[in-house]
């Protein structure tokens, strides 16, 4: 079982010119002490869903380009790119820039993007819930496209570029790997089944896990894909400094649905969150192997 870390929250502390140091702080503690991946939102607004929207904001690949430079084992993504937010041939350079940066240590997460708030506010596309789907999976095809040796020219219903070049590519062969998050049963899981490397679903229970699992494992029987080559990462809600015991037990029975990767995030200072992480969770963690 491997444990990454996800920043969600740039609040603690919350001054401009504190941001930077705090962050490199964080990942540096947390690579030192084997944690598998460090990941970032894809949101310009805080979530008004889990605290005020006006709470500091990060661009996700800028912040990720500064962690390339400030470490040197962590695997480093967005817990997931927004679709709409970036046009999908620069999105595949953009990870691409990050792969060659942190000599090939980026995975592309990406998903359907769903807050309105953010999008109508900084004047993004708003597009009905199929659209985004559709444009979800062109993106995922132009990356593939881009990241193979096929230059020539991509044709979707919502995209078309005249030529997929990328130079340089990925150090990662056959590309950075794609994880396609969330849990939607008719679409999500189907397209995790058609074309992803990794699944990420929201850790809420072991049973809503294992339900979820099993709707992917129907979806890969229908596109003729094998289950087991689609690795599963879960990213959980219980706070795992509050009741270790707990969230240890959590991820014993995730571990057992076939997850091998669960992403934690902080509930406190991230420099004392991720201390803590690497003295009471961590070599519990890595005992459960």
């Amino acid at each position: 079982m491997r444990l990454s870390l996800h920043y969600w929250t740039f609040s603690t502390p919350a001054e401009p010119e504190a941001i930077a140091p705090t962050l490199g702080e964080t990942a540096r503690i947390a690579e030192q002490a084997g944690v598998h991946a460090f990941s970032v939102m894809d949101h310009y607004f805080q979530m008004d869903r889990v605290a005020p929207a006006e709470e500091p904001m990060l661009e996700a690949y800028t912040t990720l380009g500064y962690l390339a430079a400030r470490t040197e084992r962590m695997k480093l993504g967005v817990v997931v790119t927004g679709v709409m937010y970036r046009y999908p041939g620069l999105l595949a350079k953009i990870v691409t820039t990050l792969d060659v940066l942190s000599a090939g240590r980026s995975r592309l997460g990406i998903g359907a993007s769903w807050y309105e708030r953010e999008q109508r506010g900084l004047g993004v596309p708003v597009v009905p819930v199929a659209e985004r789907f559709e444009r979800l999976e062109e993106t995922v095809q132009i990356c593939l496209q881009m990241w193979s040796d096929e230059n020539g020219p991509f044709r979707g219903r919502r995209y078309e570029l005249e030529e997929t070049l990328c130079v340089p590519p990925p150090i990662q062969r056959p590309h950075p790997p794609i994880m396609i998050g969330g849990g939607g049963e008719r679409k999500t899981l189907r397209l995790v089944a058609r074309y992803a490397d990794a699944c990420n679903l929201f850790g809420t229970t072991p049973e809503d896990v294992a339900h979820k699992l099993d709707v992917l494992r129907q979806h890969c029987a229908a596109e003729g894909r094998d289950y087991d080559d689609i690795t599963k990462t879960a990213l959980v809600q219980r706070p795992p400094l509050v009741d270790v015991e707990a969230f240890l037990d959590d991820v014993r029975e995730y571990g057992k649905l076939g997850v091998t990767e669960v992403m934690v995030m902080p509930d406190r200072h991230p420099v004392e969150f991720a201390t803590e992480l690497a003295g009471r969770v961590l070599p519990r963690v890595a005992e459960l192997d």
